[in-house]
This record gives C-alpha cells, sequence and structure tokens, in this order.
C-alpha cells in the first residue's frame, strides 16, 4: 500500500503531509509527558518486527499479496500515541532507505498507515473490548479491528488517488476496499497469532501496570528471533504485485515509469553480495536494525527525565 512517488498531484500530497505531521506531532507531544520506561525497548522491537514482517508478503486471491500493516498490533501493544511515532518510524526508513514509498509520498504513506490505520484501528478495538472482556475478547477485538484499519488505510488511500484525478472515485473506492478486504484477514490473522503468542510468553508486555522488564535479554531475544524470520521466511515471500500494485494495473494509472527517488538500499538489496536471496535478506537485517535504533532513540528522547535517567541504567 505504498504510494510511490509520481502518482500523487502535488496538492495533495501536500495537504496529506500537512495532516500527516500534525497528527504525528501531536503524537509525539503526547508520548513526551507520559512515555512509561518499559515501553522503550519494547517501541524498538515492535518497530522492527513490524519492518521485519512487511517484508513478507503472502499471497492472496487473483495473483495478488499482501503484507503485515501492524497499525493495530503497535496500538494493542504500546497504546495508540506510541503506535502512531512507531509505524512513522518503519515508513522513514522503508521511503529513505529502501525507496519502498515515494519521497513526496511520504506525508500520504503515514497519514494512511500510521495514522488512520492506527488510530481508526484503535478505536475499533477499544469499543469492542468494552463488550468482549478477558483474553479471548482482546483477540477478538484485535483481529476484526486489524481487518478494519487494513480496508480504512486503503479507502483514505483511495481518496488520494481519486483526488488526484488518476481514476474515478466510483472505480477506485470498490477496487481498492475489495482487494484489502481480502488482505485484510491475513493482517488479522497475523496480527492475532502474535498477539496470542505474546499473550502465552510474555503476558506483562499487555499490563502496562506490570514491572518493566529486564530491557538487554528482551533486545537481544526479539532481534535475533527477527534476523531468524527474516533468514527462514523470505524465501517463502510472494513476489506477486500487492493491493495497490494490482489496482493501478487494472485501472490503467500506473506504469514502469513512475518515479521514486533514489535510496542506499533501493529494491531491497543489499549492494555488494551476490545472490538477490543473500542480498535482499542482508538489507532486511540491515533494515531491521535501524528500524529498532531509529524507534529507540525516539522512544528514549520523548521519555520523560527521570525515566530517561533510568533507562541508561538498565
Amino acid at each position: 500500500m505504498h504510494i510511490p512517488d509520481g502518482l500523487l498531484g502535488l496538492p495533495v500530497a501536500g495537504a496529506a503531509a500537512a495532516l500527516a505531521a500534525g497528527s504525528v506531532g501531536l503524537a509525539l507531544r503526547r508520548l513526551r509527558t507520559g512515555l512509561p520506561r518499559r515501553r522503550v525497548p519494547l517501541m524498538g522491537l515492535s518497530a522492527a518486527f513490524i519492518f521485519a514482517a512487511q517484508m513478507l508478503n503472502f499471497p492472496v486471491a487473483g495473483g495478488t499479496s499482501g503484507h503485515l500493516v501492524g497499525a493495530v498490533l503497535a496500538a494493542v501493544l504500546l497504546g495508540p500515541g506510541a503506535a502512531v511515532v512507531v509505524m512513522t518510524a518503519v515508513l522513514i526508513v522503508q521511503c529513505l532507505l529502501f525507496a519502498d514509498g515515494g519521497l513526496l509520498a511520504l506525508g500520504a504513506n503515514v497519514l494512511n498507515m500510521a495514522v488512520a490505520g492506527t488510530l481508526g484501528g484503535w478505536a475499533v478495538f477499544a469499543a469492542l473490548r468494552r463488550t468482549l472482556p478477558g483474553p479471548r475478547g482482546l483477540l477478538a477485538a484485535a483481529a476484526f479491528a486489524a481487518w478494519c484499519s487494513t480496508v480504512l488505510a486503503a479507502l483514505c488511500c483511495a481518496v488520494e488517488l481519486a483526488a488526484s484525478g488518476l481514476a474515478r472515485w466510483t472505480l477506485v473506492f470498490p477496487a481498492m476496499a475489495g482487494v484489502h478486504m481480502v488482505i485484510g484477514l491475513g493482517e488479522a490473522a497475523i496480527t492475532t497469532l502474535v498477539l496470542a503468542a505474546v499473550m502465552r510468553t510474555r503476558p506483562d508486555l499487555l499490563d502496562a501496570g506490570a514491572a518493566p522488564p529486564r530491557a538487554r535479554p528482551l533486545v537481544a531475544v526479539g532481534l535475533a528471533a527477527l534476523c531468524g524470520l527474516l533468514l527462514f521466511g523470505l524465501p517463502f515471500a510472494s513476489s506477486s504485485p500487492d493491493g495497490l500494485e494490482r489496482v493501478a494495473a487494472r485501472l490503467g494509472f500506473a506504469g514502469p515509469d513512475a518515479a521514486t527517488a533514489a535510496a542506499p538500499l533501493s529494491g531491497y538489496r543489499l549492494p555488494g553480495l551476490e545472490g538477490a536471496a543473500a542480498a535482499t535478506c542482508a538489507a532486511g537485517v540491515v533494515g531491521t536494525l535501524v528500524t529498532f535504533a531509529l524507534a529507540c532513540g525516539l522512544a528514549a528522547v520523548l521519555a520523560p527525565g527521570t525515566e530517561r535517567a533510568r533507562l541508561t541504567r538498565a
């Protein structure tokens, strides 16, 4: 669902960037006054996991692929404000390091996935939790909210495409909604499986009042697991076009000459390595570590002074 450069009109891209900047700014301000210390390593690991998982496209019907967005997963683990920041960090790394999503379209991608997807999905999750208590209720609420988050982000993308004059509203809305309703099923399944695993192995991570975990073991095990996920999962990732690419091809508003800014690891390939699989896996590991460092750095800066001092001793 990452929009490349060359699709959106400048007024649409500018308006989306302004809305995204304002929303992310509010999230940063909110975190600056209330980010618990225990969320700092978890923010980094959540960002790293979402980055790694987004590289593993899964096949859906009609020769299309999808990937985890992760907005609701991050919101359930961290809260909506921290999730907006985490998702923004992931999208920035993807854009600047891998040219995945255009530089001029970065604001639109942040608005769709990091802001609308996160806050819309969280609103659905919070509403359902009032009537679905307990662990099973949490998983059911998260699954439906994750599906809604994917569809909502796709509809926001459709608004931007239509407003840019690329396709009629009556065509792009049902096309984007239809394919992402199917992709959203994969989003719901992955979100549920990850949260179920967290509930079984580390339920304290879902309890805001629990004692903070030791940061170093959590980080070491988490990053090692993510590198293993990339190593063993990338060979099985689908190479089919994603939902946006499929809709663009069907409606005829995108081509191979769409402009995308250059990036050091463009195409998720690490230069200098022979073999596409090795180059992609190495690039994925680099991106995972960079995303972890960026999210952790933001969290450490945003943590209140007393919390930041304790973090340096953890």
